[in-house]
């Protein structure tokens, strides 16, 4: 872990550490995919569902390892949770609410939800919401790249990536090529 002391002018979060590389996170991931394709025998009646933002380039990277791994596709798809949140009204102006379109059938599949942070619970309980909206998996198991802590609901991560003690004052950033152009996870302080 590195301990830079640099403050980012967007946010004010001063940077306390670097949790994990990006080299750190692709084997992370790796080892993330093989625990699905263990946990679920296989490929066969999976589908992987990553929640806007991060966790959709997380599930995107987790289907082509599967699909190295195992010679056929695994079917990725997107979840919008905006319109299922109940903490809209602090999030600032009102969103928009994009057309929630998964990408594939989830139907009596074995649906693995993905997200890059595990904190309170409150946009896996929004994603749950949204994800049943389009059907009705057989099981639905949460992937989070970070498990930070701190529930407020009761909700618990099936694949953990890291688990990362913080505390309230703390904030994980996930920086993925995808989006932010740089790949990292940083341990952030207010």
């Amino acid at each position: 872990m590195t301990t830079k002391k640099n403050t980012d002018p967007n946010t004010g979060l001063r940077q306390k550490a670097q949790l994990m590389s990006a080299s750190e996170i692709e084997r992370t991931l790796v080892r993330l995919a093989h625990q699905i394709l263990e946990r679920n025998g296989g490929v066969d009646g999976l589908g992987l569902v990553g929640i806007r933002r991060r966790g959709v380039p997380l599930a995107e990277r987790l289907g082509k390892i599967i699909q190295r791994v195992e010679k056929k596709p695994v079917p990725v798809g997107t979840l919008d949770i905006t319109f299922y949140r109940d903490d809209l009204s602090t999030l600032g102006p009102k969103p928009v609410v994009q057309p929630a379109k998964i990408g594939f059938s989830i139907e009596d599949k074995k649906i693995v939800l993905i997200d890059d942070v595990l904190y309170t619970g409150r946009t896996t309980r929004a994603a749950l919401d949204a994800l049943f909206s389009h059907g009705r998996p057989s099981l639905v198991q949460l992937l989070v790249l970070i498990d930070r802590g701190h529930r407020e609901l009761p909700i618990e991560a099936t694949f953990t990536g890291r688990a990362v003690q913080t505390s309230d004052s703390e904030v994980i950033e996930v920086k993925l090529t995808e989006i932010d152009e740089v790949e990292k996870v940083l341990l952030m302080e207010r």
